[in-house]
Order: C-alpha cells, then sequence, then structure tokens
C-alpha cells in the first residue's frame, strides 16, 4: 500500500508555477513522513524515476541539477507535509512527480505535471 499521497500537478504554460503537496495516505504513516528525509522523484514519458529533490529531518535540501533555481523543498513538520514549489515551468519539466522518504520502495500514484510551449 502507497504510505504518501501526492497532490496539486496540473497543466501550465512554460514559465508558470505549480505548487505539489505530499501527505501520509494513513495516519500510520505521518510519523514516517515527519521523521524522514523526503525527496521528490519524476518519471518522464518513456523514462526511468528519477531524483528531483530532498529534505532532510532538519531542512537540508539537495537538488538535481536541472531544477536548481527553479524548484524548492520544504516540508511542514507541525502539517505533516511536504512541498515542492516549482516555478519557471519548462516543457522538459513534464512528467509524473512522486514523493517517498529516502530509500523508500513503495510508490503512490503520483500527480501528472505537464508544461506545454
Amino acid at each position: 500500500q502507497a504510505q504518501f499521497r501526492e497532490s496539486g500537478g496540473g497543466l501550465v504554460q512554460a514559465g508558470g508555477s505549480l505548487r505539489l503537496s505530499c501527505g501520509a495516505s494513513r495516519v500510520a504513516y505521518t510519523r514516517i513522513l515527519s521523521t524522514s528525509a523526503m525527496a521528490w522523484y519524476r518519471r518522464a514519458p518513456g523514462s526511468q524515476r528519477e531524483f528531483v529533490a530532498s529534505i532532510s529531518r532538519g531542512g537540508a535540501t539537495n537538488y538535481r541539477d536541472s531544477v536548481k533555481g527553479r524548484f524548492t523543498i520544504s516540508r511542514d513538520n507541525a502539517d505533516n507535509t511536504v512541498y515542492l514549489q516549482l516555478d519557471n515551468l519548462m516543457p522538459e519539466d513534464t512528467a509524473v512527480y512522486y514523493c517517498n522518504y529516502v530509500g523508500g520502495t513503495i510508490w503512490g500514484q503520483g500527480t501528472q505535471v505537464t508544461v506545454s510551449s
């Protein structure tokens, strides 16, 4: 069973913005979310899932080079939510976006982000 649920995707034009949210799919998983390093990943059509950004329990962040300066990962441990702010979106950002704790292997359905040129 998927442990996390993603939302916030949509269709935007190049240069636009979206804010993705990640929450626990069940109350039992909120502790995992609030105590673990969390990450966002994405899978473009015909490609493998790839790392996008991560955030440690203490707030240290890491990004793949292609999104640095455009995407921002954050977390609200009190609200048990992890966010990914996507700014200045490009068509190559089109993908299904997933969240998971770092090292997690069970995946949810993700949220579709489509960027038109």
